[in-house]
């Protein structure tokens, strides 16, 4: 006697007659799709809302210890980098589909309601009023914020070392310093006279440097720029 194979798909539909018929099943599954899709929704509202809400009703059990930051420390890594950390509603990237399923996920899982969502990301994804790498925040409480989700690309590895002029006046006053003494032994012996001289080099080197700084403040005023500190928590372009 040969027995017969066992068609999994066949056991499968028999197992969804005994619990009901298809219209009610396929009415259920519109159900559980219209509720997802509306949530989603209220999550899209929400991240693009203005909302000053400064907690959440977490479940501190719950919460991954490796995703809790203080302001201050996000404070640091934004003026270290120069980034901005603000709210989510000037974000002008699209926040990408994982963000908003592990939102749905904590918002299960703590049975709340997550609002006043923050984003630390360059300048330029954010839309900022006049006067690579974007992290995805919700605040807990005390000035503690909970790491949602990252996306994109890594920051460039010498963005640190990039934006290291900007943190204040003496580091930027260093820099021109030093670039100017570079620019100055680029320039070549007896351009200026027969033979060269110690004087002759510092004039040189004083010219070069009243021509760099002239260009670093020219670019600073007329393009409304500022140090790292006063910007990595400021909406305004020209902050």
């Amino acid at each position: 006697m040969i027995l017969k194979g066992t068609n999994i798909a066949q056991k499968l539909r028999k197992s969804r007659e005994k619990k009901g018929n298809g219209e009610h099943i396929l009415a259920e599954v519109r159900q559980i799709l219209s509720n997802d899709a509306q949530k989603e929704e209220q999550i899209a509202q929400q991240l693009s809302s203005k909302n000053n809400a400064l907690s959440n009703d977490f479940d501190f059990d719950l919460l991954e210890t490796d995703k809790i930051f203080h302001i201050d420390q996000i404070k640091e890594i934004c003026i270290d980098y120069r980034l901005r950390f603000l709210d989510s509603s000037y974000f002008k990237g699209k926040i990408p589909q994982a963000a908003i399923s592990k939102i749905k996920h904590l918002e299960a899982a703590h049975h709340t309601e997550i609002k006043g969502f923050k984003i630390m990301a360059p300048s330029k994804l954010f839309r900022l009023e006049d006067k690579d790498d974007p992290l995805l925040f919700a605040p807990i409480g005390n000035d503690y914020f909970y790491l949602i989700h990252k996306w994109g690309n890594d920051l460039h590895p010498l963005r640190k070392l990039f934006a290291w002029p900007f943190k204040n006046v003496s580091n930027l006053i260093l820099v021109v310093v030093l670039l100017s003494y570079l620019v100055t032994l680029m320039v070549p012996e007896g351009l200026f006279s027969k033979k060269s001289s110690t004087a002759e080099f510092w004039i040189i080197y004083f010219f070069m440097f009243k021509s760099i700084a002239s260009v670093v403040i020219f670019y600073g005023f007329a393009l409304g720029k500022n140090f790292n500190p006063a910007i990595w928590k400021s909406k305004y372009f020209n902050a």
